[in-house]
C-alpha cells in the first residue's frame, strides 16, 4: 500500500511536484487510484482488453514525458484522460483498418447451461451484468466513451466536456441516447424473462 492508501491523493500542485521530481511512491498512487477507470474508457475506443492495456501504457508514458509542460489549466485527472482519449481513438482508428469487422461484435452468449445450485438472483444479476457489457459495447463510441466516463467512473458533466472537449449540450444528448439504449435492452431482457416463467 502507498503512502496514499485510503486518504485519497494530494492536491494537483503536490501530485505535479512528485511526478516532475520522479517520485515513485506518487506514480504508483496514481496507477492504483485511477488505472483501472482509465482500462474501461480506453476499452470504449479499442476492440480487446490487450489493446486498452497497451493504450493505458501509452498513456501514463505520455504523461511522465509531457509532466514538464503541465500547465494546470484542467486538473491533473481531466489532462490524463484527455490524453487516453487521444491515445484511445488513434489506437481504434488503427484497429478499425486492420482488423476483420468480426472483432468488433460482441461476443456470443453461451448457450444456455444448467446453473446448478445457483440462486436465480445471483444467475439474473450475472446474466445483466453481461447484458449491459454487450449494450455498452453496441453504443456508438462517443455514446460509450461518455455513459463510461459519467456512470461507471462517477466523472462529472464538466469533467466530461473539459476530456472530451465538447459542449455540455452535447455531452447531456450523447448521455441520453446511450443510457436511454441500455435501458431498453434491459427492458427487453426483463420483459423476456417474465415472459417464460
Amino acid at each position: 500500500m502507498g503512502p496514499f492508501a485510503g486518504g485519497g491523493l494530494p492536491p494537483d500542485d503536490v501530485v505535479v511536484a512528485a511526478l516532475r521530481a520522479g517520485d515513485e511512491s506518487m506514480f504508483a498512487a496514481l496507477l492504483d487510484t485511477w488505472s483501472r477507470g482509465m482500462l474501461r474508457a480506453a476499452r470504449s475506443y479499442v476492440s480487446t482488453d490487450d489493446s486498452a492495456e497497451e493504450v493505458v501504457q501509452d498513456t501514463w508514458l505520455a504523461v511522465i514525458g509531457a509532466i514538464d509542460a503541465f500547465e494546470g489549466r484542467s486538473s491533473v485527472k481531466t489532462w490524463v484522460y484527455r490524453i487516453l482519449v487521444n491515445t484511445a481513438k488513434k489506437r481504434g482508428l488503427r484497429e478499425s483498418r486492420t482488423l476483420p469487422w468480426s472483432a468488433f461484435e460482441p461476443p456470443a452468449e453461451p448457450a444456455q447451461k444448467e446453473h446448478g445450485p445457483t440462486p436465480e438472483g445471483a444467475v439474473l444479476a450475472s446474466e445483466a451484468r453481461g447484458l449491459i457489457g454487450a449494450a455498452l459495447a453496441g453504443l456508438p463510441p462517443r455514446q460509450r466513451i461518455v455513459i463510461t466516463l459519467r456512470d461507471l467512473e462517477g466523472c462529472t458533466s464538466e469533467e466530461v466536456c473539459e476530456i472530451l472537449e465538447i459542449s455540455a449540450a452535447n455531452q447531456r444528448v450523447l448521455l441520453h441516447r446511450a443510457r436511454a439504449t441500455v435501458r431498453d435492452r434491459l427492458e427487453g431482457y426483463y420483459q423476456s424473462v417474465k415472459r417464460s416463467e
